[in-house]
């Protein structure tokens, strides 16, 4: 007995002193940390560095995954060979969630006009406003910029661009962020484009004299692959004297002003015999050629200068490049323009027409596809449909936008503000005086974000496939209804066909249709898991591309939501 009491103590000792070099190895790691926490704090620091706020609607995706349901009473169609521009009404976390399959690597251009964060009820985070005096506000700014900025880049090509709105108040924090390496990076900065919103500092003058009448653009580029179009070379001081049939031309100075005197060498007017003796811009064979070719302008007498004629046509680029000050654009005719659209939904500082014409013409072919998840009044979608019919383009535009009251006005953005402008620029309407304005054509269908259990089960699988139609539609471009069955839908692009098979037992049917369908088609099959079944497809592979759903969404909701 006496024996087993001291084995018991004798463990007990061994348990408590290890107890207590535990305790000490503890103390000696605290003291540690905060050694090197004082160590870093004396180091200098680079970069961005903000306080992460949750938000809700990322939160919100745990649960709950993002997916387009189309209002069919909104469809606008006045042209069925245009393309087909969309508008999406919801958060635009979720929206450019969905566009993360639908079309990534797909967007030639993007534009967004966020808040400025002026703290005076122009940014809303988790449902409220952020006040000037929340210690947090530019942390919430960041918070909110970042997680959506982080999927936009996801969906521009390589030749891909994105153009953002800012005032004073982010501008310093936002290029930071944008030259963070995780967003786009210092090396794919291309310009901060500054302009001016008003042409005076009219009103009472402020305490420190200087009024601020600009604002800024920054642009990045997805990659190295990006440049812009410029503006059309101007004709301006191009005129044809002479008749020359090589057109319009103007003159310009071809005298050396770098070159040594020493290497001045004579020239000759091969009508007059006077001679020239200069330093020149150009090489000896370079004149000799010129002056056969009548491309010399030789004065009268011997005192004048030899000029050279700069052909319009003859340009090898028919745009020049675009400075970074772009003057005025008149943010109060804007308002009126709007009012004038609109009556008296009124928004608060659209951005101005002029200004989103100008810049999307510089950077835009005729087929670009053009994205604003922060669209505000519309005024993107205005200025495609306006450039679009001035040079009978393809663009397309995609809008995202919430539903919020309006500065408290009563009107709903997507809703009273956003669709009816885009409604009225397609269709036409009457201004204030009563003449009808007319419409510039287009096409739009409308969508709302709506939702399905994340839990992947086969109950919610099998619901996400349902709800994922006009999802499957959108990254298709094919919204021409051919088959529209339980089990088995068929929607049409012209030549280009999109299937969703819901049950696998389908597939004979659909192969019978397949026959009778003209191009390639992109089939979507029902699976609990990532079965694509080729093998059913084997003798008509050469017309299909099978994908697996919901796996191929679920794929891409997975890298977006870890």
């Amino acid at each position: 007995m006496m024996r087993k009491l001291q084995r018991n103590k004798k463990k007990k000792r061994k348990i408590n002193m290890k107890i207590t070099n535990e305790k000490l190895e503890f103390e000696k790691m605290k003291l540690e940390v905060e050694r090197l926490r004082k160590e870093l704090r004396k180091k200098k620091k680079y970069g961005l560095v903000w306080e992460d706020k949750p938000e809700d609607v990322v939160e919100m995706c745990k649960e709950k995954l993002p997916v387009l349901k189309e209002v069919k009473s909104k469809e606008i169609i006045t042209d069925k060979t245009k393309p087909v521009n969309l508008l999406i009404e919801g958060d635009n976390y979720h929206a450019l969630s969905v566009l993360n399959y639908t079309h990534k690597g797909k967007i030639d251009v993007i534009y967004i006009d966020p808040p400025y964060n002026t703290g005076n009820k122009d940014f809303i985070y988790n449902d409220s406003y952020v006040e000037k005096e929340d210690s947090y506000r530019h942390s919430k700014w960041i918070s909110f910029m970042v997680k959506r900025l982080k999927l936009a880049k996801n969906l521009l090509k390589d030749t891909g661009v994105i153009f953002i709105s800012i005032d004073d108040n982010e501008i310093a924090q936002l290029k930071l962020l944008m030259d963070n390496t995780d967003l786009f990076g210092e090396q794919n900065f291309v310009d901060c484009i500054s302009w001016e919103k008003k042409s005076s500092a009219k009103g009472v003058p402020p305490k420190n004299m200087i009024v601020n009448v600009h604002e800024y653009i920054l642009v990045y580029q997805k990659s190295n692959k990006f440049s812009f179009v410029g503006e059309p070379r101007s004709a301006e001081g191009f005129s044809n004297s002479d008749h020359d049939p090589r057109g319009p031309w103007r003159n310009t100075n071809i005298k050396s002003t770098v070159k040594d005197k020493s290497h001045a060498f004579t020239i000759i007017d091969p009508f007059t015999g006077n001679s020239f003796t200069d330093t020149w811009a150009f090489s000896k064979d370079e004149l000799t050629r010129l002056i056969k070719e009548k491309y010399l302008i030789f004065p009268k007498n011997k005192n004048g200068q030899v000029r050279k004629k700069e052909f319009y046509n003859e340009f090898k680029n028919a745009n020049i490049p675009l400075k970074s000050s772009w003057g005025l654009f008149d943010n109060q005719r804007n308002t009126e323009m709007l009012k004038e659209i609109l009556g008296d939904a009124l928004f608060l500082n659209p951005k101005p027409l002029d200004l989103l014409i100008y810049l999307l013409e510089s950077t835009m072919n005729k087929n670009s596809i053009v994205l604003d998840f922060m669209a505000g009044s519309g005024t993107t979608a205005h200025a495609l449909l306006k450039i679009n019919k001035k040079d009978s383009g393809n663009r397309k535009f995609i809008l995202c936008t919430n539903n919020e009251n309006n500065n408290g006005n009563g009107h709903k953005i997507a809703e009273d503000i956003c669709y009816p402008r885009i409604k009225k620029i397609i269709e036409g309407y009457k201004n204030s005086n009563g003449e009808k304005v007319e419409g510039l054509g287009g096409n739009l269908k409308y969508f709302k974000t709506g939702f399905v259990a994340a839990e992947p089960n086969d109950t919610n699988k099998t619901k996400l496939t349902k709800e994922a139609v006009e999802m499957l539609c959108i990254k298709e471009g094919t919204f021409e209804a051919v088959v529209e069955e339980t089990d088995l839908k068929i929607f049409k692009n012209h030549d280009h066909h999109c299937a969703i098979i819901f049950d696998e037992a389908m597939i004979p049917k659909f192969k019978q249709k397949l026959k009778k369908l003209d191009g390639k088609c992109s089939v979507y099959i029902f699976s609990l898991g990532d079965d694509t079944f080729d093998d059913e497809f084997e003798d008509v592979k050469g017309k299909v591309k099978l994908s697996p759903i919901p796996e191929a969404i679920l794929r891409v909701y997975r890298r977006i939501f870890k």
